[in-house]
């Protein structure tokens, strides 16, 4: 992808951080502007001018045009490669696993992080986080058996796809909201394949 890119995003973030990881890993030259979600960044006129939905990570390109949501565009940066499925079934696959990360994983993993990491873990947000606990272990078996079953090293098999990428930007830092990966031993040796990979990038640590 030769054309010039600008992404918005919070480096602590891992919707952000997917993108990131996707970039480095395809070799895509582009220029990373931080934003601060607390600070109120997202809600400024300028950017919702951008993104009406006030929310990173966003795309921009060349031409004018913006790209929203984690996921589709990562599916835009790696249209055409292995990364995002080699025939129509595992294209498909991807898919599910992109829509079960949304719907049945970042929802309780990854917004328990959001209110330990960045709210402070408020007493009155408590609740909350029990109510996570489960769902949110439930995804994670999901994935422990997937891994089981997969043939090679990520949950397709031998290949990295968007499907790992997806996942393990909040998977491997889940124990900052509040889960225990002690028992899921296919979820941590896929986190040490993925970190064993040439073009890892790691993602920003908490701020403190």
């Amino acid at each position: 992808m030769s054309e010039s890119l600008l992404l918005y995003g919070d480096s602590r973030s891992g919707n952000c951080y997917k993108i990131q990881w996707l970039a480095a890993e395809l070799e895509i030259n582009h220029e990373w502007r931080e934003v601060d979600i607390l600070a109120g960044d997202t809600r400024t006129e300028e950017f919702l001018a951008m993104n009406p939905n006030g929310k990173i990570p966003l795309l921009a390109l060349s031409d004018g045009r913006f790209l929203a949501e984690s996921n589709a565009i990562m599916s835009y940066l790696a249209d055409g490669h292995p990364f995002a499925g080699e025939d129509d079934y595992q294209r498909a696959l991807i898919l599910q696993w992109l829509f079960f990360e949304q719907y049945s994983h970042e929802p309780y993993i990854a917004t328990s992080r959001f209110i330990i990491q960045y709210l402070g873990n408020p007493p009155d947000k408590q609740a909350t986080l029990d109510e996570k606990q489960e769902p949110g272990y439930r995804a994670l078996d999901v994935m422990e058996k997937a891994l089981n079953d997969s043939d090679g090293d990520y949950l397709l098999g031998s290949t990295l796809t968007l499907a790992d990428i997806a996942l393990f930007a909040y998977t491997h830092v889940a124990d900052e909201g509040g889960f225990d990966l002690l028992n899921y031993p296919a979820i941590n040796a896929w986190i040490e394949a993925i970190r064993a990979r040439p073009r890892f990038v790691a993602m920003a640590a908490p701020r403190t």
